[in-house]
């Protein structure tokens, strides 16, 4: 069935398509009824697929990465797929439109897209004016980001504004410091910048109305020296965990008309870099950071590899566009699995190996 829909969405200009997807999303979730017939249909549970982490209970592994609902409109609709957790935003502090359309490439062939968004939204007040209900036991977590227009030096403080204002509504907050689509953004991965920005951050997160975990989204694109300096600032900051990765700039796996377009991979391209930052991750910090491993994951395979290489949970966003709403019941059941295949009690050894 989704083949057919696929078909007709696909005839549409790709952001188009997304927030055609998006209404029919929050159309499902709107209605009672068809919301629990969804939930019937997509849903799957094994007690072998909770994961406890950075103080949280996740149902499964399974979660729905930053940019499918930037403003948190589909909450209801979204998590009677099954997912354990989504992730909202990119939000900034203020709306912004984004940069210029077309945005949004697809490249079928490759089972990729690239974006040069830049993080359009409606602003956080828009955000925490949602409901975000009903969501059962989906976790939240909100992606937050600086808007364009502000500069670097007062990004820190930014941040913190929007760290506070949302804890009161997220499970956990993801710090947006690796998008390549806001002009500079990634310069706060360098040691330096970091420290000062996760410094005001955790002070932020101090200050909320309650304490929410925060993580931090790193680029694919970083040196494995880079990476070491991202990671001890993050230790140094008491930082919760790590996201990784963003989008790429890279445009290997892309036709040759894709090499000077702006924006970032995501997709089959990306696959394996994420993978392999996530197996780096997890040697450096020996399981203690807990660790979301994204991008590239388009099948259930994928999802197992990424908890093999020692995510503790992953998302997926292309993989849901390519692959359809079911993608997400075939990636618990291939993880439940294997669980049993192995006699594990838990998904969370999958990835031990990778963690020492």
């Amino acid at each position: 069935m989704y083949s057919l829909l696929q078909r007709l969405l696909f005839r549409l200009d790709p952001e188009d398509a997304h927030h055609a997807a998006l209404r029919m999303a929050r159309a499902s979730g709107s209605l009672g009824p068809l919301r629990a017939l969804l939930a019937r249909a997509a849903g799957f549970q094994d007690p072998r697929l909770v994961v406890e982490a950075f103080g949280l209970r996740f149902e499964n592994p399974l979660g729905l990465a930053a940019g499918y609902d930037k403003d948190g409109r589909a909450v209801a609709g979204l998590s009677a797929l099954g997912f354990g957790h989504l992730e909202l935003g990119t939000v900034t502090r203020v709306p912004q439109a984004g940069n210029p359309r077309p945005r949004v490439l697809r490249f079928e062939a490759s089972r990729a897209i690239v974006n040069s968004m830049g993080f359009p939204n409606a602003g956080v007040e828009a955000l925490m004016a949602q409901r975000f209900e009903p969501r059962d036991r989906c976790l939240l977590g909100i992606n937050v980001g600086k808007n364009k227009d502000t500069p670097l030096e007062r990004a820190a403080e930014e941040y913190a504004q929007l760290i506070e204002r949302v804890a009161p509504r997220a499970d956990y907050v993801a710090v947006n410091i690796s998008s390549p689509n806001t002009p500079g953004l990634r310069k706060l991965q360098d040691r330096a910048a970091l420290e000062a920005l996760l410094g005001e951050v955790a002070a932020a997160r101090g200050r909320a109305a309650r304490r929410v975990p925060v993580l931090v989204k790193i680029a694919p694109d970083l040196s494995e020296s880079e990476v070491d300096d991202v990671l001890e600032a993050v230790s140094r900051c008491s930082i919760d965990g790590v996201i990784a990765s963003n989008t790429t700039t890279d445009r290997s796996g892309l036709p040759a008309s894709a090499r000077d377009l702006p924006g970032g991979t995501s997709g089959e391209p990306l696959r394996a870099r994420a993978a392999a930052l996530t197996r780096f991750v997890a040697r450096r910090t020996h399981g203690r950071l807990p660790l979301v491993g994204v991008g590239g994951i388009m099948t259930p395979e994928d999802a197992l590899e990424r908890l093999r290489a020692g995510a503790h949970l992953v998302q997926i966003y292309t993989g849901l566009v390519y692959g359809g709403p079911f993608l997400v019941r075939r990636i618990l059941e291939h993880i439940a699995r294997e669980c049993a295949r192995e006699g594990l009690a838990s998904c969370g050894e999958l990835g031990a190996a990778a963690r020492q």
